[in-house]
């Protein structure tokens, strides 16, 4: 298969994950609708400054065919690498998304390049690597300088949400905060049982993650796993969260 073929094949699993959760976003949202203006990473985005019918910038282009080249050329011509498009995405988010790796690796480069952009979803270029289960591409963009925690949506729930749990060990390794809530109260290991992989959640477990927390939906991660048809596992978790101390609940803001 050609690179292209194998991205395209690769598509409908990681689309998956990331509608699982918008679904979870929505379901914590007034009127069950996600927040045009609070995306994923539960942080308010700038409103944008051009429509939807606006031609992506050049740069972008290039970033979404891998033209490396071509990101070199403009960023020398004084091309701004942190312009945005209709979603307020940066080339770096466009990269990570079509998984162009010599566009990824020109972009950063750049010591203008910001690694912690937001985008209209509230997403990082570090949340949009984890997901798609990029290890070296996270490794890389922590190394940069990509904040692995922060609030709202982190980098280890869209990890918990892909499909490498090696990504979810490493960031649990760097510190990431196990039980991280989401504007909604999820936690990575909801997320992990209910869009993501049995080996992830596993990680998280063996990590000291949670499994008696309860999202503003009053969801423990045992709902989660059976919501998705992991009746075993959410055996597994129920029996978890008996020996784990509840911890308050939370006090909407």
């Amino acid at each position: 298969m050609t690179r292209r073929e194998i991205r395209t094949a690769r598509a409908p699993r990681l689309s998956a994950a990331v509608a699982g959760l918008a679904l979870v976003v929505a379901a914590g949202l007034p009127g069950g609708e996600a927040s045009a203006q609070t995306g994923f990473g539960g942080r308010s985005a700038p409103v944008p400054a051009v429509t939807d019918t606006t031609p992506p910038p050049e740069l972008h282009v290039a970033a979404r065919n891998d033209h490396g080249r071509t990101v070199i050329s403009l960023l020398l011509a004084g091309v701004d690498p942190n312009v945005r498009d209709a979603q307020r995405n940066t080339a770096l988010h466009v990269a990570i998304r079509e998984e162009s790796g010599h566009a990824f690796d020109e972009l950063l480069k750049s010591p203008a390049t910001d690694v912690n952009a937001i985008n209209q979803a509230g997403e990082t270029p570090l949340m949009l690597a984890a997901i798609k289960g990029r290890l070296d591409w996270v490794k890389t963009l922590v190394k940069r300088g990509a904040l692995i925690n922060d609030a709202g949506w982190s980098a280890l729930h869209y990890a918990a949400a892909g499909p490498n749990e090696a990504v979810v060990r490493w960031l649990v390794e760097q510190g990431a905060e196990i039980d991280a809530r989401s504007p909604n109260g999820t936690t990575p290991l909801m997320m992990a049982v209910g869009y993501g992989g049995l080996s992830g959640a596993d990680v998280l477990i063996d990590a000291g993650a949670d499994a008696a927390l309860r999202n503003d939906q009053q969801l423990t991660a045992a709902d989660f796993a059976r919501r998705a048809g992991q009746d075993e596992y959410a055996e597994r978790l129920d029996k978890l969260a008996k020996v784990v101390k509840p911890t308050p609940s939370r006090t909407a803001p």
